[in-house]
Formats: C-alpha cells, structure tokens, sequence
C-alpha cells in the first residue's frame, strides 16, 4: 500500500516527519516524538483494515505509546533536574570562588595570631627556665597558685630586661671610654 503524502505542518515541523521519530534513540525522544509514533502506527493499522485481532493489538500498542510516553516526560523531567541542580552547584561554586580569599586570610590570621601567642609563651617559659638555672628563682616545692606564678615571671622578666640594660650600658660605656681615649 501506498503511504499518504505528508502534510505541509508536518514537513515544516521535521524534515523526517513523523517516521523520523522511529530512527531517534530513545534518550532522545520527546512526547511529540511519541505521538508521532503513535501517528504512524496508527496509520498503518488502520490499513490493516478491521480485523477483530487487529483491534486487540490496537489496544495493547496505545497502552504500550501511553507508557513511553509517561517514561519520556519523566525522563526530560530528571534531565531538567538534573540541569538545574547542575546550575545550582555552579553557582554555589562560583560563590565560595569569589568568598574564598577573604576567609583564607581570616584563616591564615587566626593562626598566625595563635602562632604568635604560643610563642610568647614559650618565651617567658624559656625566661623562667633560665632564671631557674641561674638561680635567681629558687625551685618551688609543690605547685604554686596564680599568684606565685605570675610573680616569678616578673621576676623573670625584670631579671631578664636588668640584664639587657647592663649590657647596654657596659656597650654604651666601652664606646664612651673608647672616644675618650
């Protein structure tokens, strides 16, 4: 039999018309694909003439395009998705791109500010062993309160800051008596 010439809104819409639906991979298909499937099979049944096992598997092949049909829409549908969710994450991407310097710098500030704590207190330790070992402090028996504590640093650092200004002056004085001479 002879298939019918195609309409002029079918040649328009797709060059194949609506036998190009059948050659399109089924990733690829649209719910206008499917009814243009449906189209073509309906067409050629209808040429079958009225046979009653005609009509039975008429039946079952429109309840076959019903299901494609749902599993194309929800199969553009999950792309969609897909494709925000996709656009979403490049934005957020984007976001800590542009955040990222400003909270690398508080991070690296907050540890050179911790850094720095830690090694002032290791200073005053190391001030407190020398004074120990030098035995301007004399070593405490059972531990001490606050108070005690903060004393003996002070002691060390006073300790600590006499002996810098002796050696200043004993620079000072070696340069004074050295013009004089």
């Amino acid at each position: 039999m002879e298939e019918p010439p195609l309409r002029e809104e079918e040649e328009e819409g797709d060059e194949a018309g609506p036998e190009g639906a059948l050659g399109k991979s089924p990733f690829q298909l649209t719910s206008e694909d499917v009814y243009d499937i449906s189209y073509v099979m309906g067409r050629e049944l209808m040429a079958l003439g009225s046979d009653p096992r005609v009509t039975q598997l008429q039946f079952k092949i429109v309840r076959v395009l019903e299901m494609l049909e749902t599993l194309v829409n929800e199969g553009n549908l999950t792309v969609e998705e897909l494709r925000m969710e996709r656009d979403n994450l490049r934005k957020e991407v984007e976001g800590l791109r542009r955040e990222g310097p400003a909270a690398g710098g508080e991070e690296l500030r907050d540890v050179l500010q911790e850094r720095n704590k830690l090694k002032s207190q290791l200073l005053v330790v190391q001030e407190e062993l020398q004074c120990y070992k030098s035995g301007l402090i004399p070593p405490r028996e059972g531990s001490g309160g606050r108070r005690e504590k903060d004393a003996l640093v002070a002691r060390a650092s006073k300790a600590s800051r006499n002996k810098e200004e002796k050696t200043i002056i004993r620079k000072l004085f070696f340069f004074r008596s050295g013009k004089q001479t």
